[in-house]
């Protein structure tokens, strides 16, 4: 979904939607899947990874304000989610542990800007591949395939799917891909469409019970059940296609093929799934594994 940003936790109160980050530097990563540092890593013809071995880190733009997938502690400074994670095992197969990080948070409408400027060396937060991104920059992945999706109570059997939700009220961001397409296919009457700013505005309004229903990414919304398991469900019928890959400048090819490894290893072996089952799966909602593009 082009238009979206996860929003933040509900603890931690609303956030809007092209809000999507702030500028910052990490303070304890807290990692929640351990991750083996490789040694001795080269990547030749690499100018990014020559910058992250010189300066002697590795700079990773995310997410600060997506629960269960980039999601910075306001009061631990900590980063965790599915992304972060995701984000660590590719810094520690480069060679770099989680004392050699550093996140900066990049708002979606700056990120091509960022990796083209090298003010972050790869970027990874719901990061959908698609052709006029490849203008500008290069992707590796997908790491996660999303879908546009449904929250609903937990106790709500009625809504199925897209094509159950006649007659009930759906909440969406203003603007955004979801809602646009909840109403050029007349999945619900015009007069049940809800638009608000953001997506913690639309959870909050369903757990008060005056919407039936919140779309976008499933990502997002397992985020949120994530948080409220015994609150929330996420309905699994996906209708969209959001292959999220690693933004890396547009003309390093060996980077993009190390970190295409990287994914291939930790997805054909058990460490893929244990990022997503400590983080996404306690949503409850389960999710396959993506096939690497590796054009």
């Amino acid at each position: 979904m082009r238009v979206r940003t996860l929003a933040v936790a509900l603890l931690a109160g609303g956030l809007a939607l092209t809000a999507c980050g702030k500028e910052g530097s990490p303070t304890d990563t807290g990692s929640t899947v351990s991750q083996e540092v490789a040694t001795d890593v080269k990547v030749d013809g690499s100018p990014t990874f020559q910058k992250m071995q010189s300066r002697g880190k590795v700079v990773i733009g995310v997410k600060e304000d997506q629960p269960g997938l980039g999601y910075k502690d306001p009061t631990s400074g900590k980063f965790t989610g599915f992304d972060i994670e995701i984000a660590k095992l590719i810094a520690s197969k480069l060679g770099f542990g989680d004392d050699k990080i550093e996140f900066k948070a990049i708002a979606s409408a700056g990120r091509e800007q960022a990796i083209i400027n090298g003010d972050v060396d790869y970027y990874v937060g719901t990061y959908t591949i698609n052709a006029k991104r490849k203008e500008q920059v290069s992707f590796a992945g997908p790491y996660f395939t999303a879908g546009q999706d449904l929250l609903v109570k937990k106790s709500d059997s009625s809504i199925t799917g897209p094509d159950a939700l006649k007659g009930k009220k759906v909440c969406s961001v203003t603007g955004s891909t979801p809602i646009q397409k909840v109403k050029s296919e007349g999945l619900t009457e015009p007069e049940n469409i809800v638009e608000l700013q953001n997506y913690s505005q639309c959870v909050q309004q369903l757990e008060q019970g005056a919407v039936d229903a919140v779309t976008t990414d499933d990502a997002i919304l397992k985020g949120y059940a994530s948080q409220q398991p015994d609150t929330f469900r996420v309905v699994g019928k996906p209708f969209s296609n959001e292959p999220y890959g690693i933004g890396l400048a547009k003309d390093d090819k060996p980077l993009r093929d190390k970190i295409n490894d990287v994914l291939d290893a930790a997805i054909s072996g058990a460490e893929w799934q244990d990022i997503y089952d400590a983080t996404l799966g306690k949503s409850g909602a389960t999710a396959e594994k993506p096939v690497l593009d590796r054009y």
